[in-house]
């Protein structure tokens, strides 16, 4: 929906490796994934659906196998996207055990120079599964839970909060399966798409443009 210049480009794709950290998400992988999903929404096809498995796990399960799959046809040059961001030499950093192990350390280590109470410990797992935790909220609760402004569409897509202040206007899944191209998930009067707003104001002070 937009682009953006190298520069920005590699600067984005470098501070999302820095927060999300351990579970940092190969961006062109992922990209191909939600493609994906959308030709397949909530069909057997669908590498993220919870229509057709029994509980969360099983979700979670086969959404990081489809996962790893492609990043791994990235890895051997089997998938060829023109139009996804590439940093070959992230790509592979951001995969090493190593990487990820060490973000885990350096987590459990700012809790500890902070002097945190034991009981925050258990909000670790919280830190180290961010990416997995975000997609399965948006991808298991937008396709089960919520309210649906166009019925018509074939697939279980719904909106899951009336105004969504938790995932910046991911949660209108209803809304996005209808307009996949649409760049403001938000379209009744009360709905809020904070992503769609922070969007706009990068492209005013142009680090972003849209695309054509």
């Amino acid at each position: 929906m937009y682009r953006l210049n190298r520069f920005w480009e590699r600067a984005f794709y470098l501070l999302t490796f820095l927060f999300q950290g351990s579970s940092f998400l190969h961006p062109a992988a992922y990209a191909v994934m939600h493609r994906r999903h959308h030709a397949y929404a909530d069909t057997y096809k669908d590498p993220h659906s919870p229509v057709h498995v029994s509980n969360i796990f099983e979700f979670n399960k086969k959404t990081f196998d489809e996962y790893r799959v492609i990043v791994k046809q990235f890895a051997e040059d089997k998938i060829k996207a023109n139009d996804v961001p590439r940093w070959i030499f992230m790509e592979r950093l951001a995969e090493l055990h190593s990487v990820r192990v060490l973000f885990v350390l350096i987590y459990i280590l700012i809790y500890y120079y902070l002097s945190a109470p034991a009981w925050s410990y258990f909000l670790i797992p919280l830190h180290v599964l961010m990416g997995p935790i975000h997609g399965f909220i948006v991808n298991w609760f937008g396709h089960s839970v919520g309210y649906r402004n166009y019925k018509e569409i074939k697939d279980k897509s719904t909106n899951s909060l009336p105004i969504d202040f938790l995932m910046m206007g991911e949660l209108y899944q209803n809304n996005h399966h209808k307009f996949p191209n649409k760049r403001n998930f938000a379209l009744k009067w009360f709905e809020l798409d904070m992503g769609y707003i922070l969007a706009s104001f990068f492209q005013k002070i142009n680090v972003i443009d849209r695309r054509r």
